[in-house]
């Protein structure tokens, strides 16, 4: 449903500038955001003038159209409908959700301010991404290098319920890069120990906490019921049945969506799936690997790795699902994203369509597959 703006203005984010050749360009400087506008006759630019807030829609044509003759009133009214679907536009008449605590309007300002940016979809109101994330329940499965950044980054970003499920306890050797843990807490369970410290992240948000072990298909399949996103941050067991293959199925007869990755060495990955919106993991995954030259293998999840490499393949994975929970940006799910720390600007995305006879991507109803 279209939304409909009572006294339409700029967001502040995207303020914008008028170039010497008439150009206009909006939404900052922010690559993949900002806009540039031919508006030779001064229209556009006067259109973004006149939407400060004071104006509604029609009135904001009809100024418009009586400012320039040679501008007819419907040309006026599509102009500023042209500019209301763009996503540069918010309303100031809109008012707070109630959803949200005035110490939660405090604690997400800038999560806020950053959606407002990135956020080209035309809203209610500018807290509606955060609401969604107050709503979202997700699991993230291990508590390590990866998963300890993840499960921080979502306490502090505001997911509303966080399962936190590890059933190992911290060594020393964890403390290079597992970013909950001190010296104090070595013997301690990491899910005991991650679900105690996000809560003092954020107390507004849910934690619970398992120590279980995912063993089969079927046990994960219970453990994602009910929630809204995976998150992937375990990597036994391995081989033919790892547990990624049984997390791109349950996940994918649940219509639960799914991230993960992980690093060897100076390579971080993260990979988002939620089928049929793209290819499932298996799919990606066999052709990622038929495009190597044979003997290449990538082993992810050796023992090669320190803070960094860890925290970025936690914050990808985070980011992946905060945009599987709000859609902003596009996920992209069907992809896995790769980066090279030792090469500098070495950075890759490979996105496989779904095989035919994929049962994940095309699954068995009672009226046959599903196109």
């Amino acid at each position: 449903m279209t939304y409909v703006y009572r006294m339409p203005m700029v967001k502040p984010e995207h303020n914008p500038q008028r170039l010497s050749d008439g150009t206009i360009r909006i939404g900052g400087d922010t690559y993949g955001i900002a806009a540039e506008i031919d508006d030779p006759e001064g229209w556009v630019w006067s259109a973004l003038q006149l939407m400060n807030g004071t104006h509604d829609p029609t009135t904001v044509a009809s100024l418009l159209s009586k400012h320039f003759s040679e501008l007819s009133r419907s040309r006026a009214s599509d102009i500023v409908s042209e500019l209301l679907a763009s996503g540069y536009i918010e309303d100031a008449a809109a008012s707070t959700p109630s959803e949200l605590s005035e110490r939660e309007l405090d604690r997400y300002s800038r999560n806020r301010a950053f959606f407002r940016r990135i956020d080209l979809i035309p809203r209610a109101h500018d807290w509606e991404l955060q609401v969604k994330l107050k709503r979202s329940r997700v699991v993230v499965l291990g508590l390590g290098g990866t998963g300890s950044h993840v499960a921080w980054a979502l306490a502090a970003v505001g997911v509303g319920e966080i399962h936190c499920v590890d059933p190992d306890r911290i060594e020393l050797s964890n403390l290079n890069r597992q970013i909950l843990y001190t010296e104090d807490d070595i013997g301690h369970f990491k899910a005991d120990v991650a679900a105690a410290r996000i809560s003092r992240v954020n107390s507004d948000i849910t934690v619970t906490r398992s120590r279980e072990r995912v063993e089969s298909q079927t046990h994960l399949a219970r453990l994602v019921d009910g929630y809204d996103v995976l998150a992937l941050c375990a990597d036994e067991p391995r081989g033919s049945q790892n547990i990624k293959a049984w997390a791109s199925r349950a996940c994918a007869l649940a219509g639960v969506p799914w991230a993960g990755g992980g690093y060897s060495g100076p390579i971080v990955t993260c990979g988002v799936f939620a089928p049929p919106r793209g290819a499932c993991y298996e799919c990606v995954s066999a052709q990622a690997v038929a495009t190597r030259r044979p003997g290449v293998d990538v082993n992810l999840g050796g023992p090669g790795v320190i803070a960094f490499s860890a925290g970025l393949t936690g914050q990808m994975i985070a980011q992946s699902v905060v945009s599987l929970i709000t859609g902003v940006p596009d996920p992209m799910p069907g992809t896995l994203r790769a980066m090279n720390l030792a090469v500098l600007g070495d950075y890759d995305i490979f996105q496989a369509p779904p095989r035919d006879d994929c049962a994940s991507c095309y699954p068995l109803t009672s009226f046959g597959r599903r196109s």
